[in-house]
């Protein structure tokens, strides 16, 4: 590894930094009518308060897919609704690479916002940590 002077006359290491793609693009997006109905009809679930997963395994060549639904139910203003929404894409966005390193397994993924008040930004965050990590270690077990 390549040493560095130091602004105090020593020697410093570089580190290096490799960048994870943070992106969300549309084909990670999922929008097909029949595969979010096969999933509410057939999918697994997993659910770590306030969040709740439905998931199945994709046959095809696609990437994983996700989409994020708030009940209106529970929140009547689409503001409201929308704001939580965004903060899940976030949060998985920013967290998906937890199941990247599944072998080439894809899933089509639905978020469901299962809390009646509007949540704290990192209370969504751990949520979904836990549940890409369980899903992951779902898809680690069969693999065996």
């Amino acid at each position: 590894m390549p040493k560095a002077r130091s602004a105090f006359g020593g020697n410093a290491q570089i580190t290096y930094i490799y960048f994870m793609n943070f992106s969300f693009p549309t084909s990670e997006k999922l929008k097909s009518y029949k595969t979010i109905k096969r999933l509410f009809e057939e999918g697994k679930t997993y659910t770590k308060y306030p969040l709740k997963v439905i998931y199945l395994p994709q046959e095809d060549d696609k990437k994983t897919q996700a989409a994020f639904a708030v009940p209106k139910r529970n929140f009547k203003k689409a503001v409201t609704r929308n704001r939580i929404k965004r903060q899940m894409r976030e949060t998985y966005r920013l967290h998906k690479q937890l199941l990247s390193a599944n072998n080439g397994k894809n899933f089509a993924l639905l978020f469901l916002y299962l809390g009646k008040d509007t949540p704290q930004y990192t209370r969504l965050e751990i949520a979904t940590m836990a549940l890409l990590k369980k899903l992951d270690n779902e898809t680690n077990i069969h693999k065996l």
